[in-house]
């Protein structure tokens, strides 16, 4: 007989996964962080306490591929090509100019510290488009394993929340003009949540130019992810009878499609609020699963090198988004 189309030895798992979900998004309301480090903190935890029994691994690992990469396709509903306009022609080189040098700066940092290249490149990513988001679609090119895939997202959450704290002092110390505040917030925190909540703590006026740069790199993730593909196929022979892995992995397409399809403008605000509820909701249940995977143990075999690329990455983005954000308020 022809197996069942859904196995059910995931089921467990996304239990708890789905338990997961609604308490990260209940402490997100206490307290200020994004659903998506509520995941996070939650899977390690469970991980660390030994609750990830081998009955829940099937459930948990669908969600830290599967979910995540759903989630990673709902993304695109939050984007449109309008925004780039908006941005101006100046700002779009801006943007651009940042992503790309935070994209070969942090590998070339990675090289100077000595960290594994597939983890550079995932820390890479992370730091030049959009956090935890932009690691997951990375992954599947990336020659990493799951500590690596891991420690690059606590890196990206880490230094990102770091940001929340210091940006804001830093922006008040230099007496800088709401709009450059937001502009350089947008163009060098990681995470959306992030960008939001830094640019909040300084001014609520700063949220606006903030997001409107943030989401402008986001756009840039499908082409990123498709230059890596692209360079990988060409750089790498490929054994005879192997199959080529993909230029574009299928969800970036995917995500391409989602920004495609909210050009359209069938879409109602409605309809948009509710996608971006459920686009929360699948990433938080892979950072959940990702989470899960982090085992402070095998971290320890990382070393201290990841950590110091985290940080020294964090102060490249944050002088190079600083410097070409006086270049354009």
């Amino acid at each position: 007989m022809p197996s069942s189309v859904f196995d059910r030895r995931l089921l467990p798992g996304l239990a708890v996964v789905v338990v997961a979900v609604l308490a990260a998004f209940g402490f997100s309301e206490v307290v200020d962080v994004s659903p998506l480090v509520g995941g996070v903190i939650l899977g390690v935890v469970a991980a660390n306490v030994g609750l990830v029994l081998p009955v829940l691994s099937p459930g948990i690992t669908f969600a830290a591929k599967r979910i995540l990469r759903a989630g990673v396709v709902a993304l695109g509903l939050r984007l449109s090509f309008d925004q780039v306009r908006d941005l101006g022609l100046l700002g779009g080189v801006m943007v651009i100019l940042v992503v790309v040098l935070t994209f070969f700066g942090v590998q070339v940092l990675a090289r100077w510290f000595g960290v594994r290249p597939g983890l550079g490149l995932l820390v890479a990513t992370g730091y030049s488009i959009c956090g935890a988001s932009a690691v997951a679609a990375m992954e599947p090119l990336a020659d990493a394993d799951e500590e690596e895939v891991a420690y690059a997202i606590g890196l990206v959450t880490l230094c990102g929340s770091l940001s929340i704290a210091v940006l804001p002092a830093l922006g008040h110390a230099m007496d800088l003009a709401v709009e450059q505040f937001g502009t350089w917030v947008g163009a060098g925190v990681h995470d959306v949540g992030q960008v939001t909540a830094t640019a909040s703590a300084y001014d609520e006026a700063a949220l606006a130019p903030a997001t409107l740069v943030k989401l402008t790199r986001v756009i840039l993730l499908a082409p990123l992810v498709a230059g890596v593909g692209l360079w990988r196929r060409r750089s790498q022979p490929v054994a005879t009878g192997a199959r080529k892995a993909p230029i574009v992995p299928l969800f970036v397409l995917g995500f391409l499609g989602m920004i495609g399809l909210r050009a359209t403008g069938w879409l109602s605000d409605d309809a948009l609020g509710s996608a971006k509820d459920v686009e929360q909701a699948l990433l938080t249940a892979g950072m959940f699963g990702l989470g899960c995977g982090v085992a402070f143990a095998r971290l320890r075999r990382l070393g201290g090198r990841p950590l110091a690329l985290g940080l020294a990455s964090w102060l490249l983005v944050a002088v190079a988004a600083l410097s070409a954000s006086a270049v354009v308020s």
